[in-house]
């Protein structure tokens, strides 16, 4: 299935039926009186986060959803049927916006939570409703109310509690499939990762989900690469793990470069709590290891961790110090895997 985390989709909600305008006819009944009934409503338009989805793919096929109008009034003091509502059944995650695409109307956050987008039109009034003592025989009703047309846009943020920045062919994907049973692909050139992968992470008896996200490039605010569309997806993380390449001879000005285009991003972004990480150390000799981790500690301002995504050295402590950071941020609330990601249960513990 292809990933697709933003949409535009036009809504319409059904207009009211119009009222009757009916008088009671029977045999032996000669002042009858009104009887015309109300028209019925129209269909609404909902959006509904749900389980078992965790793309907006649907919305690439059909991006029309019109409810039906509510049935006219009829005679006999007959009500006309409400026409049934339409649902738009989304990822949780999901937020709905404005046309402009900046407004937020609902963030969908939790399974069944619900949002409407478009409310149907009341039906109107048959002639019964305007009976009165001295307008015994109105030929009057009312029509149903216009349903609303809108165009809103669906933008997809995955739920999960750590999120994975680094430079492309930093070691990121590597991570993942090491720690979870998340397959992301691996290859060794720029931009293997192309959409957001999930995966749920085993340590010390706890699970975390884990996001990783294409790897970033200088100018990526800018549109360079694959820009910084892919960066929503860790906004609601609680903690970010910044994977440095420790084979590169740049370290420093690569972890720059990714914080800089984090600030660029969202000040709110870069401000989050973050695991720094040395990848690769299976290749380098302990004197350049020490070299390149005091240099990039300099770099950051704080501790840097040694890991090797390959030969998994060093990664339980790299685990232990993202589920802190995570316990620290949400201590009411133990993490659930989002349906679609990749459960670690049966992966890597270590």
């Amino acid at each position: 299935m292809k990933f697709l985390d933003l949409a535009k989709v036009h809504v319409r909600s059904g207009a009211g039926g119009a009222g009757c305008v009916s008088f009671r006819r029977e045999k032996f009944i000669e002042f009858g009186g009104p009887d015309g009934g109300d028209g019925g409503a129209g269909g609404s338009v909902w959006a509904e986060a749900v389980e078992g989805l965790n793309t907006l793919i649907d919305f690439r096929y059909q991006q029309h959803f019109f409810a039906r109008a509510g049935q006219g009034g009829m005679g006999s003091q007959m009500t006309g049927r409400a026409a049934e509502d339409i649902v738009l059944k989304v990822p949780v995650g999901t937020e709905i916006l404005e046309e402009d695409g900046e407004t937020l109307i609902a963030d969908l956050t939790q399974v069944g939570q619900r949002v409407l987008l478009a409310k149907g039109g009341n039906g109107g009034w048959g002639n019964l409703h305007f009976k009165t003592s001295t307008n015994r025989a109105p030929a009057r009703a009312n029509p149903g109310q216009p349903g609303v047309e809108r165009t809103v846009w669906l933008r997809l943020k995955l739920i999960a509690d750590a999120g994975l920045i680094g430079l492309p062919n930093a070691g990121k994907s590597t991570f993942l499939a090491a720690v979870s049973n998340a397959r992301p692909k691996i290859a060794d050139y720029p931009f293997t990762t192309l959409v957001p992968n999930l995966g749920v992470v085993g340590i010390d008896g706890r699970e975390f989900v884990m996001a990783d996200i294409p790897g970033l490039i200088e100018g990526a605010s800018e549109g360079r690469g694959l820009g910084d569309q892919f960066l929503g997806h860790v906004e609601r993380c609680a903690v970010l793990l910044h994977i440095v390449d420790g084979t590169s001879r740049t370290i420093t000005r690569d972890c720059r470069t990714i914080l800089k285009e984090l600030a660029a991003y969202s000040p709110a972004l870069a401000a989050k709590p973050r695991v720094t990480a040395l990848n690769k150390i299976d290749a380098l000799d302990a004197r350049t290891l020490r070299a390149r981790k005091a240099a990039l500690e300099k770099a950051t301002g704080g501790p840097v961790l040694a890991m090797s995504g390959v030969t998994r050295a060093g990664v339980p402590e790299v685990l232990r110090a993202l589920m802190r950071e995570i316990r620290a941020a949400r201590p009411a609330a133990p993490a659930a895997a989002p349906e679609g990601a990749a459960s670690g249960g049966a992966g890597w513990q270590p």
